[in-house]
């Protein structure tokens, strides 16, 4: 008698369990701070109609006296035709329809609370039990561009005619961008490297080339996209440090960001810190592997979540990175770097991935005043999409490498960049997938994915 009566209880413990035990569904995410589900998971949950207008992008919900009106990217709703502004629109994301859940449970009178310890979301009302909702912490997504050797301006030894001064004076400055200022309006941060001074100093470095450009050349930039400058170069200093200190007061006064040597760079964007820094690279010692380590830690202690390093080094025409390249480099990556972009080569090389992260040994020129007719024009862009979850860096990677030519013309450098297409694309995209195979046999391209752009 007594087991009979062991069983019935533990069989009424079960089933009362079953009974109240709170429901968990998975699906919420984090937009902009605030959590948005599913549209259907929470409305049939709430025991509210809802119906979707494929045309309109709408839904209309309707539970007993309430009617709610939402439009799918509009943050203006409608709750039995008064008028609310949502913190977050309604939108489609990977075919699914999400809606904000605060405003939904508030609207059908649910009460709404947030599990901290559980990412969690908790709902219930007066007639329907505690139900719960997964959150996922938000993803959000920068996407930068990096170009290589810009020379706004020219040696004063080559003269006028088919110098990047004379096409300014006959073209324009929106000449230059008029192939760069769509790709690079749609991404996060562009950056490039400045290779010679805006200024207008006549005291010039004694060396073969020294470069300087007119500050209002600060425009090109500008109108192209470009939103920061590496400085840390071999032509920085051609017009001495009057020359540097011109160059930055110009930039500053455009809006034009920059970095490298003493001066480093942090921008939020969409909530995210990106840090940049520059560095000459021609030796690999003790006192700039220190200066490396100290500055991305600085960055970090600063609140940078992505941190980029650019280096000018290498040898000039030289298609493979040399030692010092590589041993810096992945030094550079072991103190915390998320990427190191190169140039000063003058031409490209190639692509290395070290323990998950980047490294582009040389971009090669870009827009380079410095040469009117160089006999290796390619060059390409590198864009990465970082993928920061709940604040913190994933291991995602998405790359789009496009490879373009450093002039629209191909008898000289008209100072244009343009993007190739068709057999010349793929002939400098195999160019590169070689030049990055000689490096720990890197295979870039299974983290390419054009759409970035």
């Amino acid at each position: 008698m007594k087991n009979v009566l062991k069983m019935f209880v533990l069989l009424l413990f079960l089933g009362s369990s079953q009974v109240f035990a709170t429901e968990t569904l998975d699906g919420g995410v984090l937009v902009d701070g605030r959590t948005m589900v599913p549209m259907r998971d929470i409305f049939e949950r709430l025991g509210a109609d809802v119906q979707w207008n494929q045309r309109e992008q709408s839904i209309t919900a309707k539970r007993e006296f309430t009617t709610i009106l939402l439009e799918i990217d509009n943050s203006i709703a409608y709750v039995n035709n008064k008028r609310i502004l949502l913190d977050v629109a309604p939108q489609i994301r990977d075919g699914r329809t999400y809606v904000p859940l605060r405003f939904i449970g508030e609207a059908l009178g649910a009460n709404v609370r947030w599990d901290e310890k559980h990412s969690q979301a908790i709902i219930s009302t007066d007639t329907i039990n505690e139900f719960r909702i997964n959150v996922e912490p938000e993803v959000i997504t920068i996407t930068i561009s990096a170009a290589g050797d810009v020379t706004l301006g020219s040696d004063e030894s080559y003269g006028f005619h088919g110098s990047f001064n004379q096409v300014a004076k006959n073209n324009g400055h929106a000449f230059f961008v008029k192939n760069i200022k769509e790709l690079f309006s749609k991404d996060d941060l562009t950056m490039v490297n400045l290779e010679g001074p805006l200024t207008t100093a006549t005291t010039k470095a004694a060396k073969q080339f020294a470069f300087k450009g007119d500050p209002a050349y600060t425009e090109i930039l500008t109108l192209g996209g470009i939103d920061v400058v590496n400085l840390a170069n071999n032509h920085t200093f051609d017009y001495l440090q009057k020359g540097y200190e011109d160059t930055k007061k110009h930039l500053k006064q455009s809006g034009i960001g920059y970095f490298g040597y003493e001066d480093y760079y942090i921008k939020e964007i969409n909530g995210v810190k990106i840090g940049l820094l520059g560095y000459t690279g021609w030796n690999d010692t003790v006192t700039i592997r220190n200066q490396i380590k100290r500055d991305i830690g600085a960055l970090k202690k600063n609140g940078a979540q992505v941190v980029i390093v650019n280096f000018h080094w290498g040898a000039e025409r030289s298609y493979v990175p040399n030692h010092t390249q590589k041993s810096l480099g992945r030094y550079t990556i072991d103190s915390g770097a998320d990427l190191v972009v190169g140039h000063h080569p003058h031409v490209v090389q190639g692509i290395e991935e070290y323990k998950d992260k980047f490294i582009v040994y040389s971009l090669g020129n870009f827009m380079f005043g410095g040469n009117r007719n160089p006999s290796d024009k390619d060059t390409f862009v590198f864009q990465q999409t970082f993928h920061i979850k709940g604040g913190v860096l994933t291991t995602k990677k998405d790359i789009n490498v496009i490879p373009f030519s450093v002039s629209s013309v191909s008898d000289r450098n008209n100072f244009q960049p343009t993007p190739l297409t068709g057999t010349k694309a793929a002939t400098l995209k195999e160019k590169l997938i070689g030049l990055s195979k000689q490096l720990n046999n890197t295979n870039w391209l299974q983290y390419e994915n054009p759409s970035i752009k």
